[in-house]
């Protein structure tokens, strides 16, 4: 099955805002405060320009943050002063988002004028190069990430992450509500986004609006942090299994024994789906608990629908081999003698 929703277009970001980001865990200190730091941000890839300051530029990546470490600070101590500046003003003339030197690395002042000049904001920081990279790199990528908006109930259920779907009123909420009561964690109700962390890896939220809120018909609006604690709720998790309600319907063949697993493509990472039909009296909420369970064993190795094909397969075969003749109730009481409980 294939699910397409809208992605959502990552917004903008400055400088500004990458530098003031809490999510940001990274001491900087700007060496030139006079300039702004207004220019946008546009790529998740950062930058080293090393053969840009050597003089060639066919492949300067300019339009990302660029890195200044150990090679290219002691390539610049080098230079003489006059090659020195012609080397920065040969990347000064792109407009470059900003520079941030590691190491606690700083320039001569007729270095930093020139970055003035051409308002460059520049920064340094403490941290080594490996470390500064590995940083930004996680912060962009999280930032320009693929992102999609899905309508559903997210609940962690035994360390699994199942999202609920299906049409509106069908009974996703009291579903994530009853399962909360039975001491798992609300995600995110309503609306869910999902962000591609890998290929194959989607992390869900809720939406800074809505959060642990969840509209339950008939009630209205409650606050399932504030009702059932702390111990109720989660800001994000990882999803690992789609579960798509609907109402029963007899012309449809639905799945006996699991034996071939169905997939969803949401942002082209495969994700466990399951379509599970609701009749009366079928109490989802255990069904909810006994997939997550499932999943888990198969995490672990261990497939219940497979261990039974062996054993089923081993008995025709064992039949095979005394005839034909079929035991079909053939009772192992050997376990029980004596036993009259």
């Amino acid at each position: 099955m294939n699910l397409t929703p809208q992605p959502i277009a990552p917004l903008p970001i400055t400088v500004g805002d990458m530098i003031q980001s809490p999510m940001l865990r990274m001491p900087l200190e700007q060496i030139n405060p006079s300039v702004e730091p207004k220019r946008k941000i546009t790529d998740k890839n950062i930058h080293r320009p090393q053969l840009a300051l050597a003089g060639y530029v066919g492949l300067f990546t300019y339009h990302r943050v660029q890195i200044f470490g150990n090679t290219e600070m002691y390539y610049l101590e080098s230079l003489t002063p006059k090659k020195r500046q012609q080397a920065f003003r040969t990347i000064a003339q792109f407009e470059i988002p900003c520079i941030i030197l590691t190491n606690n690395h700083t320039l001569e002042e007729e270095i930093i004028t020139l970055a003035t000049e051409y308002s460059i904001p520049l920064f340094r920081t403490p941290l080594e190069t490996t470390r500064v990279t590995y940083i930004l790199s996680e912060f962009l990528d999280t930032h320009f990430a693929p992102q999609v908006s899905l309508h559903g109930s997210f609940v962690d259920v035994y360390g699994v992450g199942i999202m609920f779907i299906g049409k509106s009123g069908i009974g996703k909420s009291e579903i994530a509500l009853d399962l909360i009561e039975r001491g798992h964690r609300l995600v995110a109700d309503d609306v869910v986004i999902l962000t591609q962390k890998r290929d194959d890896i989607l992390i869900g939220t809720g939406t800074q609006l809505v959060q642990h809120f969840m509209e339950v018909r008939g009630l209205g609006l409650i606050d399932i942090r504030q009702m059932f604690g702390i111990r109720a709720v989660r800001y994000q998790k990882r999803l690992e299994i789609v579960v798509e309600l609907e109402h029963w319907d007899d012309s449809k063949a639905y799945t006996r024994t699991g034996l071939d697993p169905e997939t969803i493509q949401i942002l082209e990472a495969p994700i466990s789906y399951v379509r599970l039909p609701i009749l009366p009296g079928k109490n989802i909420t255990v069904i909810a608990e006994v997939i997550a369970l499932n999943y888990l064993l198969r995490a672990y190795g261990y497939d219940a629908a497979h261990a039974f094909t062996q054993r089923l397969e081993a008995e025709i075969t064992r039949n095979a081999k005394s005839g034909g003749a079929v035991e079909r109730f053939r009772r192992n009481l050997s376990q029980y003698h004596n036993d009259f409980e």
